[in-house]
């Protein structure tokens, strides 16, 4: 297969994982590349913990899967909220997304630089409900970032084709507090 993201092949690379059904197709797609997959979870955007928790449990049944290594960072949902303070009230899509997108893509920055990854990407583009080129402008700004569009070539579609085979939980909802539909954890 063509190496379309002109790195070499076989390199290894941190795959920041937003959730288990996300990672599938981007794995898959990873995979098919040539890529070395360390999956990194962190995200303490999520809320509650109970819900972090349920993410990565869902997580690591793709990580078994595909057997890849997994490793995560601690729940610190007081810092996120800091790191976006002011922004409590902002639609999905604006101005808290985007700050949620660079705490997590500058963890998994450093993760990347300490495990010692020359190359780092995140599932967070399979979804449809996520602007890639937000991401990517955020992710780019710290080296080795490869910005992979992982909704396209059926990548969303397909990401539920595989949660299914894999029978995960698939959340209703991004994962802050503020992005919960109409719920009672809210």
């Amino acid at each position: 297969m063509k190496n379309e993201l002109k790195v070499p092949l076989h390199t290894n690379l941190l795959l920041h994982c937003c959730c288990g059904p996300c990672s599938t197709s981007s794995i898959e797609r990873l995979n098919e590349i040539g890529y070395e997959v360390h999956m990194f979870y962190s995200n303490s955007n999520i809320y509650p913990k109970e819900e972090w928790e349920k993410r990565y449990e869902e997580l690591e049944k793709v990580s078994s899967f595909y057997s890849l290594p997994i490793s995560k960072r601690e729940y610190n949902h007081d810092q996120w909220l800091e790191k976006i303070k002011g922004h409590e009230e902002d639609r999905e899509g604006q101005g808290r997304c985007a700050i949620c997108f660079e705490y997590n893509l500058n963890i998994a920055a450093t993760e990347a630089r300490i495990r010692g990854f020359s190359y780092f990407t995140t599932t967070l583009s399979v979804s449809p409900h996520k602007r890639s080129m937000t991401i990517f402008s955020i992710g780019e700004k710290s080296e080795g970032f490869i910005p992979i569009d992982f909704k396209k070539k059926g990548g969303f579609g397909r990401s539920i084709e595989l949660s299914k085979m894999l029978d995960l939980y698939r959340q209703d909802y991004c994962g802050c507090e503020f992005s919960i539909p109409n719920s009672s954890q809210k």
